[in-house]
């Protein structure tokens, strides 16, 4: 259990079933009555965003997620499949779990996973991915500040 007093960016708690990140909080003594916490709280499944106010001192769960270390083995259809390093097993997540990040998402490469329980809730990708560049648009003359390639 975490008090609301102890809200931070990036904490996790659990509520209505579901894990939920605090994106951000304020604190609130106003000069008439008690004071409250007001929260913007980001779910980890959905993505979607809520504002909600809990009363000063007031007790949630705190979700306890694990970390583990997998490597994205291969691509099946729309499914991003996923093994773990030390146990070998394999999990599979669709594209609009893993949202934009699919993009920088290649073969072989090793990335965090966040679970809770045994459902994956993100896939946290290496600060920097190289990746190469297979096609693009010729320079044109006039099109750059300085000048364009021959």
């Amino acid at each position: 259990m975490i008090s609301s007093n102890d809200f931070r960016p990036g904490v996790t708690i659990e509520l209505d079933g579901s894990v939920w990140r605090v994106v951000e909080f304020l604190h609130v003594k106003p000069g008439k009555g008690s004071a409250f916490v007001r929260t913007k709280l980001k779910n980890s499944q959905t993505g979607s965003v809520v504002e909600r106010t809990f009363r000063a001192g007031e007790t949630v769960p705190q979700a306890t997620l694990d970390k583990r270390l997998m490597q994205h083995t291969y691509k099946d259809a729309d499914q991003f499949v996923f093994m773990d390093m030390e146990t070998y097993e394999e999990a599979s997540l669709s594209s609009e779990q893993i949202g934009e990040r699919v993009k920088y998402l290649t073969e072989g490469m090793e990335v965090n996973v966040i679970k809770w329980g045994e459902q994956i809730i993100e896939v946290e990708l290496p600060n920097s991915v190289i990746l190469e560049v297979t096609e693009t648009d010729p320079g044109v003359k006039g099109d750059t500040a300085t000048g364009g390639s021959k």
